[in-house]
């Protein structure tokens, strides 16, 4: 898949593509059937924007992603996309008019032949275009547009939002079904205090650094080591949270593989939520504590072995 990060200059090979156009937060079921119906017979691209517009016009607002851009970069060729065009999303971008954005983005720069979006898209300058003004501008440029209805789950629409909420509610399987995989978290092992190693279950930690925080505690999960001489794919449960017993502490994930001995820091783990197994606790002593870990890692092993 190749990766642009602007509309304006692009190789000719790189323009012409049929595109999907959203901020395809999580890559849900609703995104996987809009990114379909622009496959056909032109290469087949994504549209999508970064940092997502709600973080540019509420930075203070709290973290909200399913997914940070590598993870949706990496997901989205998982599905076959072809060419990515993640569109800096900055004062000029927010100021382009839905015919602005329509002449020059999709027009003149990306030199798109179809563009797909859901039937809740909005776009141009406050929000003001609406996926109905958005097929009728294409039309005068040419380009087809075919608006997707929004995919139901039960009487419910399937949205990132409604996948946020599952996640917490420590609830990853009803995630992943609107997802359509499990819900993953992204990123490079970092150095931590190194206490799982003292305890006896070393652990490969990760920042949750601009990323919705699913209900703390503990998961059964499991593990793609995407980088390095030990790629693969591993059994494991991880803590997510604030470790209670050791004071006060930014939220991070600390992952235990099963069956695993290597050093991972600086390589880029991928995990996937499968169950949570209990929340966060604080025990009376480190005994307890570890205790505590190896009943979670039986839990665990006995329900990734049943998938």
């Amino acid at each position: 898949m190749q990766q642009h990060y602007h509309w304006q200059g692009l190789d000719p090979a790189a323009r012409g593509a049929s595109v999907a156009m959203g901020n395809f937060d999580g890559v849900h079921l609703g995104h996987q059937a809009v990114i379909d119906l622009a496959r056909g017979t032109a290469p087949v691209g994504v549209v999508t924007f970064e940092p997502h517009p709600r973080q540019y016009f509420a930075p203070a607002t709290p973290a909200f992603r399913l997914m940070n851009a590598a993870a949706r970069a990496n997901r989205l060729a998982r599905l076959g996309v072809e060419q990515l065009y993640q569109l800096p999303f900055d004062a000029s971008l927010a100021a382009l008019t839905p015919e602005g954005f329509v002449t020059e983005v999709l027009a003149q720069g990306l030199g798109v032949t179809h563009v797909v979006v859901g039937a809740d898209f909005c776009f141009g300058q406050g929000r003001r275009g609406t996926s109905a003004d958005l097929a009728r501008l294409c039309a005068g440029h040419g380009i087809d547009c075919t608006v997707a209805p929004l995919v139901q789950q039960g009487a419910v629409a399937i949205s990132s939002t409604s996948i946020r909420q599952a996640l917490a509610e420590g609830n990853p399987r009803a995630a992943a079904a609107m997802l359509g995989h499990w819900h993953r978290i992204e990123g490079e092992v970092i150095h931590g205090e190194k206490r799982g190693r003292e305890l006896g279950y070393p652990t490969a930690n990760m920042a949750l650094d601009g990323l919705h925080l699913p209900r703390f505690g503990v998961y059964a999960v499991l593990v793609d080591i995407l980088t390095g001489p030990q790629a693969g794919s591993y059994h494991g449960a991880a803590s997510l949270g604030v470790r209670p017993m050791f004071g006060t502490n930014r939220p991070n994930l600390e992952t235990f593989l099963f069956d695993f001995k290597g050093d991972l820091y600086g390589q880029q783990l991928s995990v996937a939520l499968v169950d949570h197994l209990r929340p966060e606790m604080k025990f009376d002593g480190l005994p307890a504590l570890i205790t505590q870990m190896a009943a979670d890692c039986t839990q665990a092993r006995a329900i990734l072995s049943a998938l």
